[in-house]
């Protein structure tokens, strides 16, 4: 699959992204260049999660803004946390996936001959050949996670965020799905992915951002993730009151 649109930039300008008037990624400015392949790393609670909603459009931001050029948000493929996922609900593997169609279908139009191949094709690339009518209840985690790529898959769009694509699956699939990524990265999408294994990321992403609430580094991955980056990161987000106001000031 190919996608039909050119890869999005996205350009940040001075964002604070919050909750219910607490701050959780504060005052970022940076730009997240068209078609690359850029790990977003920091502590528990350092506000990654909080920016791919902001990109997504989930969550409105406080003060500033998030510019996506040439690309409305209904095309953005985002793949939330597992743990969001409502595993009891009967859904098959096939209906899953097809979940991805959404915004090429009509109003109460069915599935097409030629979109049923490209989710049968989405399931195969993801190891699940067999397994179509198999429900989420009834699937391991890693299962599930690939169910969730093929969704992607299905998706085929040209801006792919992933929170935590790698989170409690096993090694095998973890290879498999990095593999998907970087055939995603090959075909010149932009794609942006929450990470906590930091040394995947320092092997296969090129780019990273290191957060801590407030950007710690932006930009080559080898510049990022260093032990000293990783101490100021880890610093600053030990010493954060969230109970503090909203602040005003320049973008940084």
């Amino acid at each position: 699959m190919k996608a039909a649109q050119t890869a999005p930039r996205i350009a940040i300008s001075n964002v604070t992204l919050g909750y219910e008037g607490h701050p959780a990624v504060h005052h970022l400015s940076g730009e997240i260049v068209a078609g690359s392949l850029t790990a977003v790393v920091g502590p528990n609670g350092s506000g990654k999660s909080t920016l791919l909603k902001g990109i997504v459009g989930l969550l409105k931001p406080i003060h500033g803004g998030i510019e996506i050029d040439g690309l409305g948000r209904g095309s953005i493929s985002y793949l939330p946390q597992q743990a969001n996922i409502d595993r009891t609900f009967p859904i098959s593997v096939e209906e899953m996936a097809s979940l991805g169609l959404w915004s090429r279908c009509r109003s109460f139009g069915g599935v097409s001959r030629g979109q049923r191949e490209m989710v049968g094709k989405a399931i195969s690339a993801v190891g699940l050949d067999g397994f179509e009518q198999r429900t989420l209840d009834t699937l391991s985690g890693g299962q599930v996670q690939r169910v969730l790529f093929a969704r992607v898959l299905v998706q085929d769009s040209p801006l792919i965020l992933l929170d935590e694509p790698f989170n409690a699956i096993d090694v095998s699939t973890a290879a498999d799905l990095m593999n998907l990524i970087e055939r995603w990265h090959k075909e010149k999408r932009t794609v942006v992915a929450v990470m906590h294994d930091l040394d995947l990321a320092r092997e296969r992403f090129p780019n990273a951002l290191l957060l801590a609430r407030e950007k710690i580094a932006w930009g080559a991955t080898s510049e990022v993730i260093t032990s000293a980056n990783l101490l100021k990161a880890r610093a600053m987000s030990e010493c954060w009151d969230d109970a503090a106001p909203w602040c005003e000031r320049e973008a940084v």
